[in-house]
């Protein structure tokens, strides 16, 4: 990925240009001023641009509205760094378009994740666009029967600078589609999303925040709760000021729902939440005001609340390991999202496109699914819902090149332990049989994050030890898996 790095003080510059390039292994360009910065812009395709918000002449905020206004500029993912902790200016940018802001002296672990997570944004975006452009071009060379079968339901879904679709196949989905559009209109009304894991609640819950029109420019902020530590989760939610704590910033920092003010702020995986911070958001739900931490002033919000969960809350409620009125006040506005095993009827269509998809990205000639293959897709189980059955389309092209979807390209279904290695040896340095067809070392490594994962119970130190690597870079994985 190409990042271009804009920055007035040289050595800072030049120091996270360094970091990015030799240890995450993108390639950098690096300007001084806004002016030489959007120059630069015009002349080459940078997928990223990191700017200082603060220097003489153009700013970073100047600098982000020109690149926004830009033909392609909507392909360019914007981050502001500021050093003054300017929380205003930090707002103000992300309404702009940016996609994010980072605070000086960056810190090096928060920019590695912001740029593994811009990458997998682009990442996802252009599968997205592949979708729509292969389904379009595609769908006449499909078998007339299969053509019948689709009926393909599209919602566009705006991000401040992404796009996103919605495939609709069932008549249940259908109804959670109108629902969560009549959520959208209603930014007082919390919205619980319940549905397992796979089966698209953050999707579903970008509907709810820009709706089908996609015009809503206001911030749509997101917390994984269950990737925060839970003595780090009150000040991630609602910041702290100068001097709260040890090792707080000296300019004090606004919290996510500080920053989505205006907009909607999703809480994934709500049934994570610690129950000492539960009143503290039953309270935001029920005064509409919040204290940062150390603050003695209360901050008006004006933020829609939506929350996604693949545990039963109403279980936890009766073990006590959920509180029952925040529970009570977040169903206000349900949507549950039944499982791909509860609209089989959506299975191959999904198949369908996603085998669409993967054949035009790595060229293979796949177009057609066999009946013994249909029938094997529509028996299992799919524990992991959408997201596995995607998976399992993108492995079989993977491995694979052939006009026909067969049994044999995703016979690892029927067996309960799918083996990354041939046979039932165990991966050993200088044992390694690589396939004849190419390898996608990516899609291999998460493999190998899935298998540590379960090998220790999902004990994130067991598995980062046991791979050698620290925990947030099992966190970044484990947020692709």
């Amino acid at each position: 990925m190409k990042i271009l790095i804009v920055d007035d003080d040289r050595s800072s510059g030049a120091a996270v240009a360094e970091f990015i390039e030799e240890q995450l292994g993108h390639e950098i360009s690096l300007c001084h001023t806004g002016e030489d910065a959007y120059a630069l812009i015009q002349e080459m395709d940078f997928r990223m641009v990191i700017s200082d918000m603060r220097m003489p002449g153009m700013s970073g905020i100047d600098l982000l509205k020109k690149i926004k206004n830009m033909p392609n500029g909507v392909s360019i993912e914007v981050v502001i760094m500021t050093g003054f902790g300017d929380m205003e200016t930090s707002i103000e940018a992300l309404r702009n378009g940016a996609y994010d802001y980072l605070l000086k002296p960056v810190n090096i672990e928060e920019l590695a994740l912001l740029v593994e997570r811009v990458a997998e944004n682009i990442r996802l975006k252009e599968e997205n666009r592949d979708l729509k452009e292969n389904f379009n071009r595609e769908i006449s060379s499909v078998k007339k029967e299969e053509a019948e079968r689709i009926n393909y339901y599209e919602t566009t879904i705006r991000e401040i600078t992404s796009v996103g679709k919605i495939g609709v196949f069932s008549d249940a989905m259908r109804g959670v589609v109108r629902m969560a559009e009549q959520f959208h209109e209603d930014r007082s009304v919390p919205v619980l999303i319940e549905g397992e894991t796979g089966t698209g609640k953050e999707v579903m819950a970008r509907l709810v925040h820009f709706g089908k029109e996609a015009e809503v420019l206001q911030p749509f902020i997101s917390i994984n709760c269950s990737a925060i530590s839970h003595t780090l989760f009150e000040s991630e939610l609602f910041g702290y000021e100068e001097g709260a704590f040890t090792g707080a910033k000296k300019e004090g920092k606004p919290g996510k729902l500080e920053l989505a003010q205006g907009g909607s702020l999703f809480l994934d995986e709500i049934g994570e939440m610690p129950l000492d911070m539960q009143p503290k958001l039953l309270r935001v739900l029920q005064q509409r005001e919040m204290y940062r931490v150390g603050g003695s002033k209360p901050i008006e919000l004006d933020v829609r609340i939506i929350c996604a969960t693949n545990r039963n809350l109403k279980e936890m409620v009766g073990e006590k390991s959920f509180r029952s009125d925040l529970y009570y006040r977040l169903n206000t506005g349900r949507l549950y999202i039944p499982s791909l095993r509860e609209r089989k009827e959506a299975i191959l269509s999904f198949s369908q496109i996603f085998l669409d998809q993967y054949a035009k990205k790595r060229g293979r000639k796949f177009k057609f699914i066999s009946k013994e293959a249909k029938r094997l897709l529509q028996n299992y189980d799919w524990p992991g819902n959408i997201r596995e059955l995607k998976n399992t389309i993108e492995r079989a092209t993977l491995l694979f090149n052939d006009l026909e979807l067969q049994v044999d390209h995703i016979r690892f279904l029927q067996s309960d332990e799918e083996d990354i290695n041939t046979g039932d040896q165990p991966l050993t340095p200088g044992r390694i049989v690589l396939p004849d067809n190419e390898l996608h070392i990516e899609q291999l490594e998460l493999e190998i994050v899935r298998k540590a994962l379960k090998k220790f119970d999902n004990n994130k130190s067991k598995t980062a030890e046991y791979l050698g690597i620290t925990r947030s870079a099992l966190r970044s994985r484990m947020n692709k898996l």
